[in-house]
Order: C-alpha cells, then structure tokens, then sequence
C-alpha cells in the first residue's frame, strides 16, 4: 500500500467527522481548521487505529497537527509501508 492509498482511507474515515465540509488538504489542521474537540479527536484517532489495525500512541496524537502529518504516521505504521499491491 502505498501513501495515497493510505490517505485514501483516512479520507473516508475523517469524512463523518468534518462537519463543516473543508477541503482537507496535507496542511489541514485537526484543532484549527477541522475545529476537533478533545471527544472527536479520541474517537477519530479510534476509527483509524481500527480501520488501519495500528496503535497511535498519545505521544504520537500530541506530536499530530495535521492531515498530512496524520498521512505519514500511519503510512510508517503499515505493515506493508512502501510496497505496491
């Protein structure tokens, strides 16, 4: 899988949480332009731990501002990071 199929599913994923439709872009940010709360954080962070069968740690979620961070977290934590299929 590669990063644009990673950020393909987290597309879908973050979609029932952007309530206010922005155009999600690599520089979004989850606190500042998606306007999350604490609440939504956790349960987004879960959808994506459970979508991706992944552990993002609280360290990681601190070090997260944005979609592309987010993007790239994920992509390293695949098991097949950086194959094709």
């Amino acid at each position: 899988m590669d990063r644009a199929d990673t950020d393909s599913r987290i597309r879908e994923q973050i979609a029932p949480f952007n309530k206010k439709g922005v155009t999600i872009t690599d520089g979004t940010t989850f606190q500042g332009d998606l306007e999350f709360d604490s609440l939504t954080v956790m349960d987004f962070v879960a959808a994506i731990e459970d979508e991706f069968d992944i552990i993002i740690s609280m360290n990681q979620q601190a070090e997260i501002e944005t979609y592309g961070q987010l993007v790239d977290a994920v992509h390293k934590q695949r098991p097949d990071a950086g194959t094709t299929a």
